[in-house]
């Protein structure tokens, strides 16, 4: 029997890299995983991989509402509220102070702050009591990394976030935790680097292990999180990155 045995899980961005990989782990774990994203085809794949007993797809984006609002109808449907809610989905893209738009600036901050802070927020009455909320930030909100400003000060708002939120809702048990993940080897990294063969290799060199990490690496963590091993973390900061150092 798995840890999340008949428990109830959303995870947004998963039908790809880390929200996938945490996606199959709590499934593997007895949980019942509801899936979001914006490419439907994507998201079907995944159930047809892991079965519709084990995950359900509701296709939408995090930065538009009445998409969330048909997710967290669809949990409700279910009628066992929610145990787990993964915020994973996030938008990035490099840019340096010179060069960042109104646009750009937009864009991140409205995926990954503005649209994280509704995805759990919408979520609030459908999570029972003890449920447990991870949210993904990053080792970019304080690395330094160039052009990656507007990207990594999302990520420290969302790990703001973890701490505000842990406070507000530890009266109902409820764990409010972060993640920190390195660099992972992920469809979205592949993207960011834009068709320059070399980023991964000077990720790579930041890295005492001498390697980037695998999306099922972080699963292993969000899984810890998720479960009652982990019951006495509360706005905590998870890092995942295999000792990465740019600064």
């Amino acid at each position: 029997m798995g840890q999340l045995e008949n428990k109830t899980a959303v995870v947004t961005g998963g039908g790809t890299g880390i929200g996938l990989a945490a996606a199959r782990r709590l499934a593997a774990e007895g949980a019942h995983v509801f899936i979001t994203g914006r490419r439907k085809t994507v998201l079907d794949a995944v159930v047809e991989s892991l079965g519709p007993a084990a995950v359900t797809a509701v296709p939408g984006d995090i930065a538009a509402p009445g998409d969330l609002d048909r997710l967290y109808a669809a949990v409700a449907d279910r009628g066992r509220g929610l145990d787990v809610l993964f915020a994973n989905a996030a938008a990035a893209s490099f840019a340096t102070l010179e060069q960042t738009t109104g646009e750009h600036l937009d864009r991140i901050f409205s995926a990954n702050v503005r649209g994280t802070l509704f995805t759990v927020q919408k979520a609030l009455p459908l999570l029972n009591d003890g449920a447990s909320v991870i949210l993904n930030s990053s080792v970019r909100a304080g690395d330094g990394v160039a052009a990656f400003g507007a990207y990594a000060a999302s990520k420290a708002a969302i790990r703001s976030f973890a701490r505000t939120w842990a406070n507000e809702l530890k009266d109902r048990g409820i764990r409010v935790n972060a993640i920190s993940p390195g660099t992972i080897d992920t469809p979205g990294l592949d993207g960011v680097a834009g068709g320059d063969a070399g980023a991964k290799a000077r990720f790579t060199k930041a890295v005492p292990l001498g390697r980037i990490g695998r999306p099922e690496e972080v699963a292993n963590v969000v899984a810890f999180l998720a479960s009652d091993q982990s019951a006495f973390f509360l706005g905590a900061d998870l890092v995942v990155d295999g000792g990465e150092v740019h600064l």
